[in-house]
């Protein structure tokens, strides 16, 4: 085999040029004896063209979609051009074919769009990423994380593995647990993240580590989440917060320009998590759009409407959003939806209001006083045919259920440019939750991050109000990566463990080996993950993780390809001393 070119660069320059090309059927036409046969490879396709008085007519006659063919023939200018291909105004007329292999009917179209059910797809995943529109989004994969090693890179950083096999430790997920033979009865875990390891790296004077790193986590699956994925994961020493976001901040600028083509020159915006809670809800805010949250807390107090004031009266609060000409966009049934979409969020329901010609209308404006009226109207700026949701609930419920049902309405309605990239720091996070139903504290982030200097104090008296040196980088809505100042001082690890409510005995049981490292010089340090998969969702313009990994699980955690998880032998089961249990 002695290919010359590829299916996608040949050009009117080369005109009269003998050439060998390869690749797969993608499509056949016969013009009434004329054949013509699209040859794709990876980098495009180019028109093959058969003669009816050519000796080689015959043979491609038996010629069907995803041959794999061999061609030897002259580049020549097309009759009939095809703006749509790099390759359109060129084909090559075929002097010999050579068969390399044939196939059966394929169960999927193998194109840009395909008509076949996902799981089809995955179970024939080798056919669906012959689709070029996938193999696009594996090459801008590939260019990223070449983007990604050549910056961190020249910022002098190293990259070491850490250990995938290694031990069960909590943080947040299920692990994924893997038998010991050789210690019967013990298992090992796969990582959900090197946290551990990163920073232990730093114990060891490395001060500066990255990894394209495998992590695992058995939690629920969703359109943007696999049992398996990949970060991009770094980890300083000496360095403050504010270097971390330079470097994180300049890295992803890096990124964009090289595989994207896109300049970032402003710094990106920065927004409190107390702000992003009180603003829009939610921790990571889509800032594509206005409709931010509105307080009629004190206002809503002051009417006789006993939902709002005997809820404000048990600690309550009261919020709502302007949806700009809603109420021409939403019905009375449309409305209706929008507060089964609330409920679903454990809101117990969703006021609302118009302005229609300068007055307000709605169920619950009898309760509202003219003076009252006209403070609603200022307080959510409402101009004529705009829609008012009103929540009225615990806070947490409230900021949530008008969070999401803001991010929903903005879909709905197409507020937001899909090619739009709006890059936004969320920062200063509470050390801690409290969460009633567990009656403990929790982490916001994970039990290593640092408490910020002033607010050491409050661990011993008011470990809620303390705030973290910790932060997350946000982009059209989804978390982009996040990360922490870690803990590098014992005594702060050991409160913040008591504080967490993990014993002294479990304490050293799960991180022993990390208690022991920080009496042995540990430096300040700092670091940051970002998902590499859910970074290749936003430059591809994809909601679907599995457009973005090879072999990706379905929602239930199987690979329809291999059929994993699968069934193993007694013998192999014995020998890990497990039994079934039915």
């Amino acid at each position: 085999m002695n290919r010359t070119h590829t299916n996608g660069e040949l050009r009117l320059t080369d005109l009269g040029k003998t050439v060998t090309l390869s690749g797969w059927v993608a499509k056949k036409r016969d013009l009434g004896g004329l054949v013509f046969i699209d040859l794709r490879d990876r980098y495009g396709i180019t028109q093959l063209a058969f003669n009816p008085d050519s000796p080689l007519y015959s043979q491609t006659l038996d010629i069907k979609s995803e041959y794999v063919l061999e061609i030897t023939g002259t580049v020549i200018e097309r009759s009939s051009k095809n703006p749509q291909l790099p390759t359109g105004d060129i084909e090559v007329d075929v002097a010999s074919l050579t068969v390399l292999n044939k196939a059966k009917l394929p169960p999927l179209l193998i194109q840009d769009e395909t008509d076949a059910l996902e799981n089809t797809r995955l179970k024939y995943r080798y056919l669906d990423l012959r689709r070029p529109v996938l193999q696009e989004n594996f090459i801008v994969r590939h260019k990223t994380v070449q983007a990604v090693r050549e910056f961190l890179n020249n910022e002098d950083f190293l990259d070491v593995e850490t250990p995938i096999l290694t031990k069960s430790t909590p943080e947040g997920a299920r692990d994924y647990l893997v038998p010991s033979r050789l210690n019967e009865g013990k298992f090992y875990a796969l990582p959900q993240s090197p946290q551990i390891f990163k920073q232990l790296l730093m114990v060891a004077g490395f001060e500066k580590y990255y990894q394209i790193a495998k992590c695992f986590r058995d939690e629920d699956l969703r359109s943007d989440r696999q049992p398996e994925f990949t970060q991009i994961d770094i980890e300083m020493s000496f360095m403050s917060q504010e270097d971390v976001l330079d470097v994180s901040e300049r890295m992803i600028k890096y990124v964009m320009k090289k595989v994207k083509g896109i300049d970032l020159t402003e710094p990106f915006p920065r927004m409190t998590y107390n702000q992003a809670m009180n603003k829009y809800g939610v921790d990571k805010p889509d800032t594509r759009f206005d409709m931010k949250l509105v307080n009629i807390t004190q206002l809503a107090a002051e009417t006789t409407f006993g939902v709002f004031t005997n809820n404000i009266e048990n600690g309550g609060i009261v919020k709502g959003i302007t949806v700009k000409n809603g109420a021409e966009l939403y019905s009375r049934k449309g409305i209706d939806k929008l507060t089964d979409f609330v409920k679903k969020l454990r809101a117990k329901g969703l006021a609302f209001v118009k302005l229609i010609d300068g007055e307000l209308s709605g169920s619950i404006v009898k309760f509202f006083t003219d003076e009252q009226q006209q403070e609603l109207i200022s307080l959510a700026e409402l101009e004529d045919n705009d829609l008012f949701l009103i929540v009225s609930d615990k806070a947490e419920v409230v900021h949530q259920s008008l969070g999401l049902l803001r991010n929903h309405i903005a879909k709905e309605q197409q507020l937001v440019d899909p090619e739009e990239y709006d890059f936004l720091w969320v920062i200063d996070w509470p050390m801690f939750e409290y969460r009633d139903e567990h009656q403990r504290y929790f982490s916001l982030h994970h039990p290593f991050t640092m408490v910020q200097e002033t607010d050491i104090p409050l661990l011993d008296t008011a470990p809620d109000k303390a705030l973290a040196y910790c932060y997350d980088l946000v982009v059209q809505g989804q978390e982009l990566g996040g990360g922490s100042i870690r803990i590098h001082r014992e005594d702060i690890q050991n409160k913040v463990f008591d504080i967490l409510g993990i014993s002294k005995e479990e304490q050293q049981q799960k991180f022993g080996f990390l208690l022991d490292a920080l009496q042995y010089g540990t430096p300040p340090h700092g670091g940051i993950a970002f998902g590499l998969d859910r970074l290749i969702m936003l430059l591809v313009h994809t909601e679907n993780i599995r457009d973005v990994v090879a072999f990706p699980k379905t929602n239930s955690g199987q690979c329809l390809l291999t059929e994993a998880p699968g069934i193993v032998s007694e013998e192999q089961l014995t020998e890990l001393a497990i039994k079934t249990i039915k």
